[in-house]
C-alpha cells in the first residue's frame, strides 16, 4: 500500500474509473461545497477500521481531499491507515485546485458560512469597529478589540472557541 500525491485532472480520471473519493473538510464545510460523488468523512471521525470489514481490497483507490491539500498533507499517515489495505491517494491542492483546474463542483449557498468563517468574519467586524469607535466617539470602545484579542488567543491556544460555540447555535445554523 503507498500514499501519493495526485493532481485534480489526475483525480478526475479516477473518479470517472469510481475511485472513492473522501472529503475529510468538516461536514458543514462539506455541505456549502464538495466535489461530485465526494463522501464527507470529517478528518476526526477517520480511524482504522472505520469501514466495515472488508469493504475495501488492495485493488480498491480512495481519494483524500480537503479545502487547501494542508490537512491532507499533514495527516497522510493517518489516512493511509484508514483505508488499509487500499490504495490512498491525497489530492494536491484540495478543493481549491479543483476549481482552478475548472472542474464542477455542488454548491449550496443557501447552507451557512462554515463555523470557524462566521467567527472571523465576526471577529474582524468586532475589532474593526471597536477600533474605529475606540479612534472616533470614546477611548472606551478600546475595550472591545482588547477582547476579542485574548479570545482568539485563548481559542488558538486551547482548542475551545466560545465565539464558535455560540454562533454555531445561532438559527442560520440550524
Amino acid at each position: 500500500m503507498s500514499s501519493d500525491i495526485v493532481t485534480p485532472a489526475e483525480v478526475h480520471v479516477l473518479s470517472e474509473r469510481h475511485a472513492m473519493l473522501i472529503d475529510i473538510r468538516g461536514h458543514d464545510e462539506w455541505l456549502r461545497e464538495h466535489i461530485y460523488g465526494a463522501r464527507s468523512l470529517p478528518l476526526e471521525q477517520l480511524q482504522p477500521g472505520c469501514f466495515s470489514e472488508g469493504s475495501l481490497s488492495e485493488s480498491d483507490t480512495v481519494v483524500f481531499l480537503c479545502q487547501s491539500g494542508m490537512r491532507t498533507n499533514s495527516a497522510t499517515a493517518h489516512l493511509r491507515n484508514a483505508v488499509h489495505p487500499a490504495k490512498a491517494l491525497i489530492m494536491q491542492g484540495g478543493l481549491n485546485a479543483w476549481k482552478a483546474a475548472g472542474y464542477p463542483v455542488q454548491v449550496d449557498s443557501r447552507q451557512p458560512l462554515p463555523v470557524m468563517r462566521q467567527v472571523q468574519i465576526t471577529a474582524g467586524a468586532l475589532v474593526l469597529c471597536g477600533t474605529v469607535a475606540g479612534a472616533v466617539l470614546s477611548p472606551a470602545f478600546y475595550i472591545i478589540p482588547g477582547f476579542v484579542g485574548p479570545g482568539l488567543m485563548f481559542a488558538g491556544i486551547t482548542g475551545w472557541c466560545g465565539m464558535a460555540k455560540f454562533l454555531a447555535v445561532m438559527p442560520w445554523n440550524r
